[in-house]
């Protein structure tokens, strides 16, 4: 496997596209550490809400329930992983898969034997989270040397992913910077897509590369209805909300709530609105992308004042 991490190691230190990043180490993984399915996310480093999927998954029709089970289900929540470890389904739930919601309610149905879980975290934010799915197999679980060679990645990506965010704020202009907003989406109970306003589906396209002749895929809406419904329900604390690049050096925050306040039932649409990140969070974002100290972000903040 060391050939194999050190080619890993060399497209983290060589590449600063998120996207592209995440597929070629996720074929460089395979070969070494089989799989069947993924779902890896860049994530909102201080809400840690998923933004940007990069996923292979059985049946795109089911993505709204994968995605509200992932974020309702306690069993290696992104949010309560150690950092720098690799911890799988099997072993947490000590062969008991069913104690995962989303095992008991999606992936049984797909076969699914075991999932391998990370989360990419550090001192300025968490940028992401990776399930990899197994289903049967010659070794349908993961086992402790390919646990550990996981593992070995996770410090590494971790600091290319945020050099990835870091490189957005060094993009050049692109004609979706001048693109006005706010933008609603509006989702059911169960988040399938209602209604939308105009701009919606350009800035959906953006988010997540759609053929022009398909209708794109609102996964960053998802992510923030899906924590929504978590922080209802009890499961999580964090806003239902994420920064997203969208294109150049533009980034939208999207935010999600219930139309009409409280909804005890749970049974009201929701809303998820998009719409620019302010200067201030800008500056804060990129200070973090960035690496910087609190020092440095403090006279960051001056600098952009004028003082």
């Amino acid at each position: 496997m060391s050939t194999g991490r050190q080619r890993i190691l060399d497209l983290c230190r060589r590449e600063r596209d998120g996207r592209r990043l995440r597929a070629a180490v996720l074929a460089e993984i395979k070969p070494l550490v089989p799989y069947d399915f993924y779902a890896w996310l860049l994530t909102d480093p201080e809400t840690r809400v998923g933004s940007a999927p990069l996923a292979e998954v059985p049946d795109l029709g089911e993505l709204p329930r994968l995605v509200r089970l992932k974020y309702a289900t306690s069993v290696n929540r992104w949010t309560a992983l150690t950092p720098n470890t690799c911890a799988t389904l099997v072993h947490s739930t000590a062969g008991e898969l069913s104690r995962s919601w989303l095992w008991r309610d999606l992936m049984r149905a797909h076969g699914v034997t075991d999932v391998a879980s990370m989360v990419f975290v550090d001192q300025f934010g968490c940028w992401g989270f990776l399930d990899l799915w197994r289903c049967g197999g010659p070794s349908p679980q993961f086992v402790a040397h390919e646990r550990t060679f996981l593992a070995s990645l996770c410090a590494e990506l971790t600091t290319a992913l945020r050099g990835c965010q870091a490189a957005t704020f060094r993009a050049p202009p692109s004609s979706s910077d001048t693109v006005e907003g706010p933008t609603v989406l509006l989702l059911s109970a169960g988040l399938s897509p209602m209604q939308q306003t105009a701009q919606t589906d350009s800035h959906l396209r953006l988010l997540m590369p759609t053929a022009t002749t398909a209708a794109p895929v609102p996964a960053a809406a998802y992510n923030v209805a899906a924590q929504l419904l978590a922080v209802e329900s009890g499961v999580d604390t964090g806003p239902a909300q994420a920064r997203a690049h969208l294109a150049g050096i533009r980034w939208l925050t999207l935010r999600a709530a219930r139309l009409g306040g409280d909804d005890p039932r749970g049974e009201s649409m929701i809303a998820v609105t998009m719409e620019p990140v302010p200067a201030r969070d800008r500056i804060e974002l990129y200070a973090r992308t960035a690496g910087l100290t609190q020092r440095e972000t403090e006279l960051l903040h001056r600098l952009a004042r004028g003082l």
